[in-house]
């Protein structure tokens, strides 16, 4: 008898192109592939360029999960969508021919438009408490890092760290937080 293959969740593609999965690559392609290909040849394309711009997006899509800091916020399928739509909108006015472009999932674009642009955003502000963060120094950087990356918990940070108990390993976390928040916006406020 043969097994069904596990169905892989938006969570699943991520991690397997982040270690470089070709099961998961493979079976990213196939999943969403159709969702492209009807896009771009219900807009003057051809089912080559279809391929083409469905290959671009999920090399956009691989290197973005190869970034640490990336994380979806919002449907895998939206992302897809949206990052071909994208594509295949660049080359339409490259040729002169967006003219009549047919959106099959108008509802999907527009929620996708917010999202990325939402996630662009969130982005940027990550970036900018990264650049604050390595600002920071130690122990501070660390000690924040362990606790809301890791999810230590007090305990094994007051362990880690030497401190008396956890009680002082909070106070030490709560003076880090603050001085973090003033680099934060010593560093970002003045200039944006």
């Amino acid at each position: 008898m043969i097994k069904p293959k596990p169905k892989l969740t938006d969570s699943d593609f991520i991690e397997g192109l982040r270690n470089g999965d070709e099961i998961a690559l493979s079976a990213l392609y196939k999943k969403y592939y159709n969702l492209v290909l009807k896009f771009v040849v219900s807009n003057n394309g051809s089912s080559d360029a279809a391929q083409d711009v469905y290959q671009e997006t999920i090399i956009v899509l691989y290197e973005k999960c190869k970034d640490p800091g990336f994380v979806l916020n919002c449907q895998l399928q939206t992302y897809i969508y949206s990052v071909a739509r994208n594509l295949w909108l660049k080359q339409l006015k490259k040729h002169g021919s967006v003219t009549g472009l047919k959106d099959f999932h108008v509802d999907v674009l527009e929620e996708a438009s917010g999202d990325v642009k939402s996630h662009l955003k969130k982005e940027e502000e990550i970036e900018k408490v990264m650049q604050s963060l390595s600002q920071l120094g130690e122990p501070c950087a660390t000690l924040l890092k362990d606790f809301y990356v890791n999810k230590m918990s007090m305990d094994d940070i007051s362990e880690k760290f030497g401190y008396t108990n956890s009680d002082n390993a909070k106070n030490q976390k709560y003076k880090c937080l603050q001085r973090l928040k003033r680099l934060f916006f010593n560093n970002f406020t003045l200039i944006d």
